[in-house]
Formats: C-alpha cells, sequence, structure tokens
C-alpha cells in the first residue's frame, strides 16, 4: 500500500477513535442536545451557485444512521458521518467515474477534501455549517 493511502486510513481510524471516545465519554451515554439537533434523515445543499453549464451543487443525503451520500459536482462518493456533540467526522468511501470537465473534478476534490477535514459543526438557523480549515455552509433542500 502507498504510504499517502496509508497515511489517509491512519488518520480516518484515529477520528473514529477520537469520536467513539467522545460518544462513550457522555454522562448517560446518549448523544448530548446537540447532536439531537444535527440533520439526521435531511438532504442538505452546499450553499453555492452551480458550475457553468450545470444546475448541479453539491448535495449531502444523510439518513438516520448517519451514512450518507455526497454529490459532489460531477461525481458522488458514499460515506458515514460520526456526530459526537458538536463534534464531527467524516468518512468517504470511493468516488465514482464520471466523465465531466476538469474544472468540475477539481471542484469534487476542493469538496470532498474540505468535508474529510471538518472536525466541527453548528447550527445557524436552518442552515448547517461544516468547520475545519475550509468552512461549508449547507441548506436543506426544499423539494
Amino acid at each position: 500500500m502507498q504510504p499517502s493511502k496509508l497515511l489517509v486510513l491512519w488518520r480516518r481510524a484515529f477520528c473514529v477513535a477520537v469520536a467513539i471516545s467522545a460518544l462513550a465519554a457522555l454522562p448517560s451515554g446518549r448523544p448530548a442536545a446537540a447532536t439531537e439537533s444535527f440533520p439526521f434523515n435531511e438532504e442538505l445543499l452546499l450553499d453555492a451557485k452551480p458550475m457553468r453549464g450545470s444546475k448541479r451543487v453539491p448535495m449531502l443525503e444523510i439518513r438516520p444512521d448517519g451514512a450518507v451520500l455526497i454529490d459532489l459536482w460531477c461525481n458522488s462518493v458514499q460515506g458515514q458521518l460520526v456526530v459526537a456533540a458538536n463534534t464531527i467526522t467524516v468518512l468517504t468511501g470511493p468516488k465514482t467515474d464520471r466523465a465531466c470537465p476538469p474544472e468540475r473534478l477539481r471542484g469534487d476534490e476542493d469538496v470532498l477534501s474540505a468535508l474529510e477535514q471538518v472536525t466541527t459543526w453548528r447550527r445557524e438557523g436552518d442552515d448547517v455549517v461544516l468547520i475545519g480549515p475550509q468552512s461549508l455552509r449547507f441548506h436543506r433542500a426544499t423539494n
């Protein structure tokens, strides 16, 4: 296995261990009130305009168990959200392999990288802000 892939796997395993430890440290054994307000079972759209020539905007489809489908500018990724109080870890799997213009592929990488680096989250009204080196603001999908 390549050293860079091993480092990514180690980092993800470490983040999961930290999140599980945080859950275990909660007094009642259930997540704090902030976790209850996390928008599980929702679809969230990235607060961004579509790229030129497309109507698509990155979206998170979050299931009640934390499984998440991440639709990016071009491709999609299955993942898992681990939420404990205001701490969040985003674990991702492999991307689909659609043919897209280079700017959308770069956008996919940028959004995916930002998601993998988030560490905390907060609600701002109906919006959810995922916070890391680069914060991402999402709002509820209104279909």
